[in-house]
């Protein structure tokens, strides 16, 4: 929930010479469903993808707040986050701060499952999102709770499909903290979800799925966590905010 449309415009004009011309990566920002029209406006021709921070799982009728997949691309959506943290029912313990953190929006594997269905039916890629809470971590439960993740979001669709989505591991105790899964762990991780689809669709599907991490990813450790062979890209929070920052995270990718 960062920037009007004013500032969406102003950062994604400030990104686009510092990553003018760099090869080997795909980039995509996801501004507020307010500022889609002003960031699509500011990308132009520069090969920068758009993307939305969530959609629904109808097409249209009486679900007032909600956005749908046509709605997404029609405003020039490629891309939208599902699943993401932040809107899951299950936020782990947060040291008393806001509500808002303690992900109560009731996001869940069926939702995220259904949504993904729909958005896939429209013409959209979804980025979803999957990832452990500190106390799930603690007691040993990451894999456990990671591959059920992503065999409750993933049910039902093609192996083609699948081979199509991006996934983001974002353990929850790492997103927005400063706290970063060490690389080899996140690799390790991203390589298991992997395998999770492999286990559900073959192959093809595994080895073209993108699995991305997210969690304080910053222009300091993007490029230690993309060097990792199962970590093919980052979903980005705080650090996309600043365009230089942004730009060291994306160049990072393309080495990597």
């Amino acid at each position: 929930m960062n920037n009007t449309r004013a500032q969406a415009r102003e950062l994604v004009q400030a990104l686009i010479p510092l990553v003018k011309g760099l090869q080997g990566v795909e980039i995509c920002v996801c501004p507020p469903f307010t500022a889609l029209d002003a960031t699509l406006q500011a990308i132009g021709d520069s090969g920068i993808r758009l993307g939305a921070q969530n959609t629904f799982w109808e097409e249209k009728g009486a679900w007032t707040s909600q956005i749908s997949p046509d709605m997404l691309v029609e405003a020039g959506c490629a891309y939208v986050i599902i699943g993401h943290s932040e809107t899951r029912g299950r936020f782990g313990t947060v040291d008393g701060t806001l509500a808002a953190r303690l992900g109560y929006f009731g996001e869940t594997d069926a939702t995220i499952n259904a949504k993904a269905k729909l958005a896939l039916a429209k013409g959209l890629t979804p980025i979803i999102c999957c990832g452990e809470t500190i106390d799930e971590r603690k007691a040993g439960r990451t894999d456990e709770v990671v591959r059920g993740q992503i065999r409750a979001c993933l049910e039902g669709l093609a192996p083609e499909q699948m081979a199509g989505l991006v996934i983001a591991y974002e353990p929850v105790w790492a997103i927005g903290t400063g706290e970063v899964c060490e690389a080899g762990e996140a690799d390790r991780v991203c390589g298991l979800i992997r395998q999770t689809v492999r286990e559900m669709a073959g192959d093809a599907a595994a080895d073209a799925v993108r699995v991305l991490y997210g969690g304080s990813v910053n222009d300091t450790n993007a490029a230690e966590l993309l060097a990792k062979p199962e970590i093919d890209g980052a979903l980005v929070g705080g650090a996309s905010l600043k365009a230089d920052s942004f730009s060291v995270i994306c160049k990072a990718a393309a080495q990597g």
